[in-house]
């Protein structure tokens, strides 16, 4: 069963999330664990204070590298191997679907949230492994780019979803956009449910879905297609639908 160990200093805020919805369900069902830890738990500042100013000045606080380590290692005292650690950060490699399958290939990931200015370079030097950004933009902490990321890798887990075909048809999962999906009334405000989707015939419609799904990452991603190994009929079929446009 995969393991993740969040390093926050807000617990509640990650776990308010954490206990809704499938990752929710999943964690009351035993099929993935998250384990949040507040690091201010291990500061030997009376104060519980876990930040100082940077070194050379500058504006706003460091998170301090002693109880981050600390909270580290009282982790991997809980744990059969070192953790995979994950420093949740504008800086690192932009999470995407490929990325997420590889991580739920670890049985732990460890992911350190900071906070302020960021984190003392020494405690990252020592024991990350890895920083991940979930976006080109910058965020006040690091506690919702680790929410997303358990929410990405923990869906892919055993038993989470209810049949793997759950996420195989996805955007990204395959590196094309999902097909268009549509479900009750067969009409709505004038419009109806493409035929072929009433028609039982399975695979009419798998060919259709896979069609759609060229025809949408082509128009809103195309760059996706170079990494995508198409046939020779899907290369004439993305062909064609360019020139009746």
């Amino acid at each position: 069963m995969m393991r993740f160990d969040i390093a926050t200093l807000f617990v509640e805020m990650c776990e308010r999330v954490l206990d809704e919805s499938i990752i929710g369900r999943a964690r009351r069902a035993g099929k993935l664990e998250v384990h949040c830890h507040n690091i201010r738990d291990y500061t030997q500042d009376k104060h519980k204070r876990v930040d100082d100013t940077p070194y050379g000045g500058g504006k706003g606080m460091l998170m301090q590298a002693e109880p981050i380590y600390q909270c580290y290692q009282a982790v991997c005292q809980q744990l059969p191997q070192k953790p995979r650690v994950i420093y949740l950060s504008p800086k690192g490699s932009v999470l995407n679907q490929e990325k997420v399958k590889k991580l739920k290939e670890y049985s732990n990931l460890f992911l350190l949230c900071g906070h302020y200015e960021g984190v003392d370079q020494r405690v990252l030097d020592e024991i990350v492994d890895e920083e991940i950004s979930i976006g080109d933009y910058v965020l006040t902490g690091g506690e919702l780019g680790a929410l997303v990321l358990v929410d990405a890798v923990g869906r892919l887990c055993d038993g989470v979803l209810a049949d793997e075909i759950c996420f195989q048809e996805e955007s990204h999962y395959n590196g094309l956009l999902e097909y268009p999906q549509y479900t009750r009334p067969p009409v709505w405000h004038n419009m109806e449910v493409p035929e072929i989707l009433l028609s039982g015939h399975h695979a009419n419609i798998e060919q259709w879905r896979r069609e759609q799904s060229l025809l949408v990452t082509k128009q809103r991603r195309p760059e996706l297609l170079d990494q995508v190994e198409l046939t020779k009929k899907e290369q004439a079929f993305l062909a064609a639908a360019q020139k009746e446009k």
